[in-house]
């Protein structure tokens, strides 16, 4: 069995996307409107998310005990880049060990995103 991807429902589909593309880094590989649902696929390598906009409701809730991480070659370099954007610091780097470093933002609806930096 494969993972195929997560799913988080969003407020506004542009704006998840613009997150996703120019913080993250992740391509759009599909996307398209059936009603009035709007959905689009994320990815990059394995890494695949589904983001969906249900236009007649912005009632999301995204849970506090959940958060996704991405991989990026350093920290700083993405710590500049979210100060860069004006993209609030969730919390300060922690490295719980000799091997990890990481930091969280919030994405547009309020997801934490962790981005992680391996150490050799």
């Amino acid at each position: 069995m494969n993972f195929c991807w997560s799913t988080l429902r969003v407020k506004n589909l542009d704006e998840s996307i613009k997150f996703y593309t120019e913080v993250i880094e992740l391509e759009v590989v599909n996307s398209f409107k059936t009603g009035t649902v709007e959905i689009a696929f994320l990815g990059k390598g394995e890494t695949k998310i589904e983001l969906i906009c249900i236009d007649e409701s912005d009632d999301i809730n995204i849970g506090n005990d959940i958060s996704w991480g991405f991989e990026v070659k350093s920290l700083d370099n993405a710590l500049a880049v979210m100060k860069e954007k004006g993209i609030e610091i969730d919390s300060e780097p922690i490295q719980p060990n000799p091997h990890v470093r990481y930091f969280f933002v919030k994405d547009p609806n309020g997801m934490s995103i962790q981005l992680v930096e391996n150490i050799a």
